[in-house]
């Protein structure tokens, strides 16, 4: 363990802290994490784990929601500016319109969004659990926030729902064209293709997988493959890398790397920890609001459905 991984390990013991991590923040950070995973499980981490501090390496809506479900814990972020863009890709105004003029609607919010849009909207969900909750759901009527593409996909399998999208977007997950994946199909003619169903549906429509990042972390492990066409981002390699060594992995866009997530660095892990600064704060009227939804994703979210293209 070299120096800077020591201290952070002395400073979370000392501090009653657990350190958890997303898939993409840089691999260094993944490795002295306590926990590394999505964000459904991180959600279920940060609420059921006894340590008093988290320390969450990821963007600011993940630290919102660890806040919102453990109110008794303090909650620290790296880098305060990590944001998630699609976070901020919906409007509160917009959602008051589709109540009026939809009877019968739940507003579904993808977990990527912050805790404003959350305490409008009636169940959170993930990019693992969402089709499985609005599978569930009594509703005919469903405004799929704030991601399109995740919302696309979801209407997709459920053709008896009115599934009403927003234009949201990740800029990372977007960035990748069925262009990116057909050239790199031609370099590697016996790769299967993962995507992350946040992409755009031409690039989902050549999958031989689309899930989550844990789903397709899970399939490539699993997989007779040897060699896959990775299309989310970049981070995810090296867990792939650790759970599925021998085995390769291509990713095809230039750009798909997260700014946001990249903020996350071991000495800002550090310096949170010794300063305790970044800590998240949510009003106890917000929190109140923006907790039914993400506790009924827990509720509804644990039994899971394939995600299959």
């Amino acid at each position: 363990m070299d120096k800077i991984s020591k201290e952070i390990r002395d400073l979370a013991k000392e501090n009653d802290a657990v350190i958890l991590a997303h898939y993409y923040v840089d691999g260094a950070v993944q490795d002295i994490a306590d926990y590394v995973g999505d964000s459904f499980y991180l959600a279920k981490v940060a609420k059921s784990n006894p340590h008093k501090t988290i320390v969450f390496c990821g963007v600011t809506f993940m630290g919102q929601s660890a806040s919102i479900l453990s109110p008794d814990k303090t909650v620290l972020m790296p880098d305060l500016n990590a944001v998630c863009p699609m976070a901020l890709m919906v409007d509160a105004d917009k959602i008051r319109q589709m109540r009026e003029q939809y009877d019968d609607l739940a507003v579904v919010c993808y977990i990527n969004s912050m805790a404003e849009i959350k305490a409008l909207s009636d169940v959170c969900v993930t990019s693992s659990n969402a089709l499985n909750i609005v599978k569930s759901l009594p509703n005919k009527n469903i405004f799929f926030i704030p991601d399109g593409n995740l919302g696309r996909f979801v209407k997709e399998e459920c053709p008896d729902k009115n599934v009403i999208l927003n234009p949201g977007y990740c800029h990372v997950h977007t960035s990748i064209t069925a262009n990116d994946v057909e050239k790199a199909f031609r370099e590697h003619e016996n790769a299967e293709v993962l995507v992350h169903p946040e992409c755009v549906q031409e690039v989902c429509e050549l999958a031989d997988f689309t899930g989550s990042t844990k789903e397709i972390i899970e399939y490539a492990e699993k997989s007779s493959a040897t060699e896959f066409i990775v299309c989310t981002e970049s981070g995810v390699l090296h867990e792939l890398e650790k759970r599925a060594p021998g085995k390769k992995f291509y990713f095809v866009g230039a750009k798909q790397v997260c700014p946001n997530m990249k903020k996350v660095t071991l000495e800002k892990v550090r310096d949170c920890l010794l300063n305790k600064t970044g800590a998240i704060s949510v009003s106890d009227e917000l929190r109140l609001a923006a907790d039914k939804p993400l506790e009924k994703m827990l509720e509804l979210g644990s039994a899971k459905v394939p995600v299959t293209a």
